[in-house]
């Protein structure tokens, strides 16, 4: 049976925002703080470390029973018994991991568009990550998305959906006004230097 999810303040891990802090002290802060869903992600790591901290994240957002998403790789996923996958649009199709994983796993699917978006749900996503909303730091390959794209492609689809791209905790109101489930956030909560208030802070916004 799939895991509920609340999508409202998404973790995206990256090595890069944390300025040489221990990963998994980090998102234990943003967890203890209020963070709803982790998605671990490490491009560029080798499977085997990939896998070890994978395991180590998996603990560790149980303890706090958070649901981990893994990026890209099924394998890692299953290996650790993660709660599913996120794709973006150059990764595996979303039919074919879906066939792959069965239908006891969330498959998160990246749309930059409604034509994109759509596309994803009908090959079985669950939830849909669109950006970058605001332009991003930590993809220099994505355009910006804006609030009205966002707003768009939330009128397309009928499945959560989350913002992800320079969100922060000052602008989070702004894509949940959209419609949107909540926003993925990388370097918005883990560049910060006190992580746990800004996480605090993104909960007082979902809250009002």
């Amino acid at each position: 049976m799939k895991p509920v999810i609340d999508y409202s303040i998404y973790l995206v891990t990256d090595e890069a925002c944390l300025h040489g802090r221990p990963l998994l002290e980090c998102v234990e802060e943003a967890l203890a703080a209020g963070v709803t869903l982790v998605q671990y992600r490490a491009k560029a790591a080798d499977g085997g470390v990939l896998y070890a901290e994978a395991c180590r994240l998996k603990q560790l957002c149980d303890k706090y029973g958070v649901p981990l998403i893994i990026n890209d790789r099924l394998d890692i996923a299953l290996a650790v018994g993660a709660a599913g996958v996120h794709l973006g649009q150059d990764d595996l199709p979303c039919a074919v991991a879906r066939r792959l994983l069965g239908e006891d796993y969330i498959i998160g699917v990246s749309a930059h568009n409604p034509a994109e978006a759509v596309q994803a749900v009908s090959e079985g996503a669950d939830y849909l990550g669109c950006g970058a909303v605001f332009g991003t730091a930590t993809k220099h390959d994505v355009a910006k998305l804006g609030l009205e794209n966002l707003r768009a492609i939330r009128k397309s689809v009928a499945v959560p959906m989350v913002g992800i791209g320079g969100i922060t905790a000052d602008n989070y109101a702004e894509v949940l006004a959209t419609g949107a489930d909540g926003a993925a956030i990388v370097s918005g909560i883990l560049a910060q230097d006190d992580i746990s208030a800004v996480v605090k802070k993104l909960v007082a916004t979902k809250q009002k």
